[in-house]
Formats: C-alpha cells, structure tokens, sequence
C-alpha cells in the first residue's frame, strides 16, 4: 500500500468546496458557434475519470469515494460529511486499481482489486477482497488475488485468506460485520459449474457455508436483508431451474423447469416482507414485466407491477440496501427513471429533476425514514458524464461533491437521441443517432455506423458515451442501431435475430444507415463503419455484404470465422454449455449448417471487400482470439487487400489499459480522416 500523500491539495483542484448550496448546472444548450473538429483532445475520452463511484456509509455520514490522481493508480477516499473538506485515504495500492466496494458498516468497507495496466482479458477472474477500516487502518486480506504484488499480504487473526475463485455476492443490511460471498467450482474440464454461497466475517476472517441443502449447478442467488438465502437459479445441460427457500429452513422448493433460452421468468429481487420479485415475459410482443411471485398459484402474478411500453423491463426495486423495503423502481427505457412509492423521496425527486432538467437525477439515500436523512445526488445526461451532490433533509441543503470528469465541457459535446423506425422487411427497429454539438438542421455530415457487440445484449443508453462522443468531436454523425436480435426491446425482437449472422441482423445495420442518409444526417459519400466484437464481425459482414454502402471498416476483437467460436482449441472462454445448447439456437448447428456458416464468415469473403480496412486485436484475447484477425488478414492479403493492422500485447478482449485506448483512438482518428475528409 503506498503512502500517505497530500489529498487536500489534490483534491482542492478537483472537489469544489462542501459548503453552499449551488443554484444549478452550467447550461446544457449547445454554443452558438460550431465546435472545431479535433478541438478536445483524445485523452479526455479516454482517460480514467476524476471521480469513478461514491456511496454513503449506512449512516449517511461518510461519503467514500473512488478518484484517480494523474498518472497514478486510484484510490478510495473517505470523507466526513459534518466537517466538510475533511479527507482521508482508506486505501491506494502502486501496483493495482481498486475495483467494486462496498461499505460493510460505518466502521468498515470491503473492496476488491483490478490491475488495468495488465490489460489481460482475463484479470477480473481473481480480483480478490479487502476489508479496511474507514481511517485506513486494519488492512485485512479476506480472498487472495492472483498476483505477485499481494501473494504475502495481510492475514486475518492468523488464518489463511480463501482461494482467489470467491467473489462478493452481498452486504447484509444492518450495522453487522458479515458479508456473503461465492464460491465459484469447476467441472474437470475447467469450466465454472456451480458457485456456493458463504457468510464471511471481515475482522475475524470466519466463514461459514450457507450452501447446505441447496440444488447443484446454482449459478445466481438471492438474499434477504439479513444476508438468508431465498432464491436460487441454476444451469445445466440445456436447462435453467428456479429454487425457492422458505425463512429459516433448509429446504429448497423448485418453482420452475424451463429449457434454456425459453425461460417465462426469472427471479429479481426478495423484499423484507419475504416477498419475491420477478421479470415475466408478457405476450402478445413478449415484453418483459416486473411482478411478485404468486406462491399460491404457483407462477407469477399476472398483472404487471411494472410495465414499460416498447421495452423490456430493465431496473430494480430501490431499497436502502439489498433486500430491505421497497423504496420505488428505477427502469431503463430510453433513459434511466425512477418512479418512488415512497412520498418524501418521491417529492424530492421532483424537486432535483426541477433544479437539474433534461437530466437523470439518481437518488441514493441512507437513514431514509429519518428526518436526518442524508441523500447522495448523482446527476448525468447524454452530454455530461456526470457530477455529485450531497442533500440533507433536515437542513433542506444541496452540497456540490465534484465531476465525474473535470475537463470535459458539457455545452461542447454531442447530443445523443433515441428513434425506432421500419427495417425494410417492416420489424420495428431502434436506434442510438449522436450528432455532433452545433449541427444544424439539414446540414449532411460523414458518419460513422457503431455496431454494439453481445450481439444478445442492449447497445445502447442514455448516458455520456466516450467512443461517439469522441468520433462525433472530430465532426462525424454516430448511427448505433440496436438490430434484431439486440434483447432489451422484446422476445419477437431477440428471436428475430436467431440464426441471423450476417444476414438480416446485416440487413437491419444497413437499413438504419439509409433512413440517417434519408433524414439529411448523412453525407452518403462518407460513411464508415466500426464495431468491436460481433460489431467488428459486423463490420466486416457489412463491407462483404453492402460494399455500396461504406467507404471503410474498423474492426477490433472481431469474430472473423464463425465456426472458431465453436473450437474450443483456439482456447477460447466460451464454456461448453454455450457450445453444445446455447451457441446452436442463437447462431446455429456448425455441422447441420456449414453452408450458412460459410455464407457468413467474413474471413471467407474477402474478395468481396474493397474498402480499406483497420483491424485490431488483442494478444490475450480468449473471446475472440488472435487467430480470428490472422485467418482476416491473410484472406485480405489473397484478395490484393492489404489492412492496417495493430496487436495489443498486453490486451484481452477490448482494450483496457487507457494508454492504449488512447492510442487506438489516434488510429482510428487518423483512418477516418484519411478516407472520409
């Protein structure tokens, strides 16, 4: 751990000071004049932010905070709310970043470790856990890390840490001094089989095994507030069951068997009256739903708690801590709302969202049935990635924490809308469009398409974004469509996409570049298209299948040969129950349909491509390894088409280490201007 170093005068250039009450933000109207292309340096998107997360102790009275000194590795932070400005280093390490934490009580937290310098894709695999006391003091190793820098550390009370494969599952509520945490089993093959459930004690370093009883194969839990396990799902051979657990006995019950992929429900949350909560597909668009649980009848509740027109339902109940009462719901449709059952928060929310408009006002409180109830006010939009603020109910005071990242001006950068419109067979198809600050109406600018990865998951979220909102600094137009198969927007949409690599998933991508030509976004001479992973896949496909379309491609960790994914030979992290149940539905049988694998595999169609291409990928990478970007490159060279390549040593898949974050983004920088300016 490294030394005490001056936090005051740090943080005097970045907090401002705890004191008065602020009237609001800076204006988020865009200036009046056009900002210059390249005006904002590439370091400022890519850089580590001043204050990465805050959460208030479970009195209210301390803040911790995690914040990032220049050019070294972060640190937590504690601070005392009654003496404003009063500081204190819990923990800072020279060697590793610290990773989630988690206050246990008002006494002590809890954290784990990350190590971004290493870039390994595999490097949150043993991030270890800590305990400290808030004053930095009685540092204790609870689970090792898989690292030379702590292999000797701190034991607790003379016993051994556990292994590095247990993780942080939950924090009891309370002022205890327990956590739970998994143990992650594997299979002779190696592969994770099963994660048991343990209450740790983080002075003493005592744990005990909460698994007893419990079904095989468990791979999610659910815990009251007390830390009791209520819930369990598990996974295995093609199947997901759900388990349920009455208080205060040993017996499982199992509510539900489903095959894999056709599951109705999934458990959500167990509120302090016992009560579970679930997401249920609802027909006939197959929209999920938040419900309770109907115990009686067996299945969920038919009528929705919480339904979200167009989307799936993406949230939570808010309670004060995992497991405690109900507070209200927050959702995720085309931005992040809460709606609060709880008046007193429901009233203060009104009031923050009329002090701060046009933004997502997220509400965390502590002691909040009590007039002294202090709240930690985090405030983010589309163009400010995020600042932070303390409210006091008893004095009825707003106290400015800092910003999320100090350098960056929110009235210079883009704005980031949300469209659904008709891909060309007629599905309903959303889409992300960033427009760079100071575009006017009709005025057609060079685009970039940004295809997200998964490609089973949701691109696409109302939030500061640093990948658009750098290319969208150096003038081009962002088009990020959530094509079928994107979950998030209803079973018909994801199962639309089944079976579909490169083909009307391919189509959907090109359909929302054609409606952003036909809007007059678009200068449909100057368009390039990017992604990483499925989105380098994706671009690739789209210089094959659209070479009309783009005039370049930027692909990086990308899939290039759809059967690799199913050789577990190129050591690739995909277990072997994605292999044989899951990979087969979403993409296909790589026997049954070798044809439509070889239609679809970029790495076999290379003639086609004339467009010039930029690939990138990482050394370490396990979910797309290397030999996916040799098989691209030499079928390009075969062609007569020779890339712009570039290899991460020290990367897995994506790049972590900002250095190269950083430098990627100059080449692609350059790459586009070449070709699009």
């Amino acid at each position: 751990m490294a030394g005490q170093i001056n936090w005051q005068r740090w943080l005097a250039s970045l907090l401002p000071m705890l004191t008065a009450l602020v009237g609001g933000f800076a204006s988020a109207a865009p200036p009046s004049a056009e900002l210059k292309v390249g005006q904002i340096p590439v370091e400022a998107f890519f850089r580590r932010p001043d204050i990465d997360r805050a959460a208030l102790s479970p009195s209210g009275r301390w803040l911790a905070v995690i914040t990032q000194p220049l050019g070294q590795h972060n640190a937590l932070i504690v601070f005392d709310l009654r003496q404003p400005g009063a500081a204190t280093q819990a923990a800072r390490f020279d060697d590793l970043d610290i990773g989630q934490f988690e206050w246990v009580n008002d006494n002590r937290l809890v954290f784990s470790l990350v190590d971004i310098d290493e870039g390994r894709g595999d490097r949150l695999l043993s991030p270890g856990l800590f305990s400290v006391q808030r004053d930095g003091s009685q540092l204790r190793l609870l689970v090792k890390v898989k690292s030379d820098f702590v292999s000797g550390i701190l034991r607790v009370g003379g016993r051994d840490p556990l292994e590095p494969n247990h993780r942080l599952l939950h924090v009891p509520a309370g002022e205890g001094d327990e956590v739970i945490v998994g143990e992650w089993t594997y299979s002779n093959l190696g592969e994770p089989e099963t994660v048991l459930a343990k209450r740790l004690n983080v002075t003493t370093g005592i744990s005990s095994n909460l698994s007893r009883g419990a079904p095989p194969y468990v791979r999610r839990w659910l815990f009251d507030a007390s830390g009791e396990p209520r819930a369990v799902t598990t996974i295995h051979a093609g199947r997901t069951q759900m388990f349920w657990r009455k208080p205060g006995q040993d017996a499982w019950s199992r509510l539900a068997d489903f095959e894999s992929l056709k599951e109705d429900w999934w458990p959500s949350f167990v509120d302090n009256e016992g009560q579970l909560w679930v997401e249920r597909v609802q027909q006939p668009q197959g929209l999920e739903v938040l419900t309770r649980f109907d115990f009686g009848a067996g299945r969920p509740a038919q009528d929705p708690v919480v339904s979200t027109p167009g989307f799936d339902f993406i949230g939570s109940l808010r309670a004060e801590s995992k497991g405690s009462r109900a507070l209200g719901v927050w959702v995720d449709t085309d931005a992040i709302t809460t709606v609060w059952f709880d008046a007193r928060l429901k009233a203060l929310q009104a009031d923050m969202d009329k002090q701060f408009p046009g933004r997502v006002n997220w509400l965390s409180c502590r002691r909040c049935d009590h007039p002294d109830m202090t709240v930690l006010v985090t405030s983010w939009s589309d163009r400010d990635p995020g600042q932070f603020w303390i409210y006091r109910a008893d004095t009825k005071t707003l106290e400015p924490v800092g910003k999320a990242r100090k350098d960056i001006e929110p009235r210079s950068m883009a704005t980031l809308d949300f469209e659904r419109i008709r891909a060309r067979d007629g599905i309903e198809l959303p889409l992300w469009i960033t427009r760079p600050a100071g575009m006017k109406a009709g005025q057609a600018r060079p685009a970039v398409v940004l295809v997200h990865d998964g490609p089973w998951t949701r691109g696409g979220h109302w939030a500061w974004d640093p990948l658009p909102q750098f290319l969208a600094s150096r003038g081009y137009v962002v088009i990020e469509p959530e094509f079928r198969g994107s979950t998030g927007y209803g079973q018909a949409h994801f199962k639309a996409g089944w079976r579909q690599w490169g083909q009307a998933m391919q189509d959907d991508v090109a359909d929302a570049l054609l409606w952003a030509v036909k809007q007059g976004h678009v200068d449909p001479g100057r368009v390039c298209i990017a992604g990483v992973s499925y989105g380098g896949y994706s671009t690739l496909m789209g210089l094959a299948r659209h070479p009309e379309l783009y005039r370049c491609g930027v692909a990086w960790a990308a899939l290039t040969d759809t059967t690799l994914r199913f050789e577990p030979s190129w050591a690739s992290d995909l277990s072997e129950e994605n292999r044989r149940y899951t990979l087969p539905v979403l993409m296909g049988d790589p026997i049954a349909d070798a044809a439509m694998f070889a239609t679809n595999s970029p790495a076999k169609l290379a003639s086609r491509i004339k467009a010039p291409v930029l690939l990138a990928f990482g050394r370490l990478d396990r979910r797309a390894p290397i030999e996916h970007g040799y098989r691209m490159r030499a079928s390009l060279r075969a062609a007569g088409q020779e890339p712009d390549w570039v290899v991460y040593e020290d990367e897995g898949h994506g790049w972590q280490r900002p250095e190269n974050q950083i430098d990627f983004a100059k080449r692609v920088e350059r790459f586009l201007s070449t070709h699009l300016q």
